[in-house]
């Protein structure tokens, strides 16, 4: 894998993706910025919250399971002292489909945090990481 990061001004960096692809990340006002895009700390998160979505829908798919849509919501908490690393990460899984099986829910978010996520597992070195979900029966249309 590669990545590059350039500063652009002030607080503001583009990250350019080895795949070609290229995201702005800002910081606040207070630090210069002018919160044009996330924070680097918040892409953290949301590539933990991407790697490991993908994993429960890509692990449900293969069960057979007829999954429709799902969203992880991530709460986190940082160090008060620097380095100010993530000490807890929650992930809150909104998993919608027709039928849905708890089980394979269950197990889907269990494989992806213990075996698949490499960025919850890398993330977990430092931060206590909890899981939740909740199915929802999707609307037939």
């Amino acid at each position: 894998m590669h990545a590059r990061i350039k500063w652009a001004e002030k607080a503001r960096f583009i990250g350019e993706s080895g795949s070609g692809h290229a995201v702005v990340m800002d910081g606040p006002a207070e630090s210069g910025g002018e919160n044009l895009g996330p924070r680097p700390m918040e892409m953290m998160l949301l590539g933990m919250g991407g790697c490991t979505a993908y994993d429960v829908v890509h692990i449900l798919k293969k069960a057979r399971q007829p999954v429709v849509d799902c969203v992880a919501e991530i709460e986190a908490e940082r160090a008060e002292e620097e380095p100010k690393v993530f000490t807890r990460i929650h992930v809150r899984f909104t998993v919608v489909g027709r039928g849905l099986a708890e089980k394979h829910v269950a197990r889907a978010v269990e494989l992806s945090a213990e075996k698949y996520c490499s960025a919850s597992i890398m993330l977990g070195r430092t931060a206590e990481i909890t899981h939740e979900f909740r199915i929802r029966e999707a609307d037939e249309d």
